[in-house]
């Protein structure tokens, strides 16, 4: 089994998600990134409750792409403190896993 993840980040503009997804296709670092947005999140931080409106990045890459994946939404990242959180694809359709492989870097 191809060791795909995806990976999720959200950040405050429609222009920042789309330089997120841009830059890690480009990069070869993700096969395809999802832009979903607006939506509202709400948040604990610095001991208040905050809400925001944000747009979430769905990165599909691999789990060995994981620390440059990382690397790259924090230099291109606005927040002091970015949501990045990666979960292992543990099943899929075996021609679209390989098309995301195909799609990264090795």
């Amino acid at each position: 089994m191809i060791e795909a993840v995806q990976i999720f980040t959200t950040t405050d503009t429609e222009a920042n998600a789309k330089e997120i997804a841009d830059t890690l296709v480009a990069a070869r670092l993700a096969a395809c990134v999802q832009v979903v947005g607006p939506i509202t999140s709400t948040y604990r931080w610095q001991g208040k409750i905050e809400t925001a409106q944000e747009w979430l990045c769905i990165i599909k890459s691999t789990e060995a792409l994981c620390d440059e994946v990382e690397s790259a939404i924090r230099e291109l990242h606005p927040y002091e403190l970015p949501e990045i959180i990666a979960v292992a694809v543990t099943a899929g359709s075996q021609e679209y896993l390989e098309w995301l492989k195909g799609s990264v870097r090795e």
